[in-house]
């Protein structure tokens, strides 16, 4: 068995499996800088999904996949933001309220369309050859690393342009650091002539725009196959909690989600590891399978309490006015 095969083909998966989560992080952070909290990403990813897939298979174009993703998110978010910005509704309650939306909305259409003639992805030629590998050059000849990281469809790398953009834009841009100021103390931003609703709307339909790109690219993934199961599959979910970890940092949610990626890639390659290196890595077959799948979860709950610990010490990034609406009136 070629060892470096399998170690390449394990860190190919590892950023497979990750990319995801970026999107889902990055775009709640955008949301959360706001002073929003949405707890309804994995719904939203799971509108992102259907309509992004549908509407780029039928178009027959990865391109209108993306943005009919990401419209398809940015709807909910208008949604969220209407409902907690607008009408003050509690935002705890409306972010359950948009997963389970969300989830009823991926499995009315899909039905719906399965009954009547699921369009296969691969009779699509243009978002099968979209969907494929791009290698870097120079970068993907790198002996085990190339493969692995630089050599990945252009969702992965538009996940990664996203994050580091981000990041620029909320830390060295006029608007994005009049957004933190909203998030932190919204009555201040206020008072020096920002609008407060219009930067939460604004950045809640962004954030939540970019969650769909993430779920549209977990259809493409899973080869746009509908069961009974949704493709988000509680990625949304562990998105929420890697906020915390990347501490509100869309730069290190690429390191965080990594991270995740590494330990949800153990549940399908592990085997191969385990035959590949038999001496030091042989006791991974005798790992249970249901070990594996709660793995991520398992890391999320560690995750959330080292984080809470570090927060205690004052290193936290967590917005000031998160989840708390703004009521004008009182300022």
């Amino acid at each position: 068995m070629d060892k470096l095969a399998v170690l390449t083909a394990f860190l190919h998966s590892i950023v497979v499996y990750n990319i995801p989560l970026l999107y889902g992080t990055v775009g709640e952070i955008t949301v959360e800088k706001s002073g929003s909290l949405n707890l309804g990403v994995e719904g939203i990813m799971a509108a992102g999904a259907i309509f992004g897939y549908i509407f780029g298979c039928y178009a027959n174009s990865l391109l209108v996949g993306i943005l009919a993703g990401f419209a398809a998110g940015a709807l909910c978010g208008l949604l969220f933001a209407l409902l907690t910005v607008t009408l003050q509704a509690n935002q705890n309650i409306t972010g359950l309220t948009l997963t389970t939306f969300g989830l009823g909305l991926y499995f009315f259409v899909g039905n719906s369309l399965k009954a009547s003639g699921w369009p296969v992805m691969n009779d699509f030629a243009n978002i099968k050859e979209g969907f494929a590998d791009l290698s870097i050059p120079l970068l993907s000849d790198i002996p085990l690393l190339g493969k692995g990281l630089f050599s990945h469809n252009i969702l992965v790398y538009l996940g990664i342009v996203i994050a580091i953009g981000m990041w620029w834009y909320l830390n060295k841009t006029s608007l994005g650091l009049r957004l933190r100021a909203v998030g932190e103390n919204p009555a201040a931003a206020d008072s020096v002539g920002i609008n407060v609703n219009r930067s939460k709307y604004l950045h809640i339909c962004l954030g939540c725009g970019i969650m769909g790109i993430g779920g549209y690219y977990m259809g493409l993934n899973m080869g746009g196959s509908f069961n009974s199961s949704c493709w988000i599959n509680g990625y949304g979910w562990i998105a929420v909690a890697l906020v915390i970890f990347a501490n509100w940092n869309t730069a290190l949610a690429i390191v965080g989600t990594f991270v995740f990626g590494f330990f949800n890639t153990l549940r399908v390659s592990g085997s191969s590891l385990a035959a590949a290196f038999p001496g030091a890595l042989g006791w991974l077959a005798s790992i249970p399978t249901q070990l594996y799948q709660a793995l991520p979860f398992i890391i999320t709950a560690i995750v959330l309490i080292i984080t809470s610990i570090r927060n205690k010490r004052g290193s936290s990034g967590l917005p000031a006015a998160l989840g708390l609406n703004y009521y004008r009136e009182d300022r």
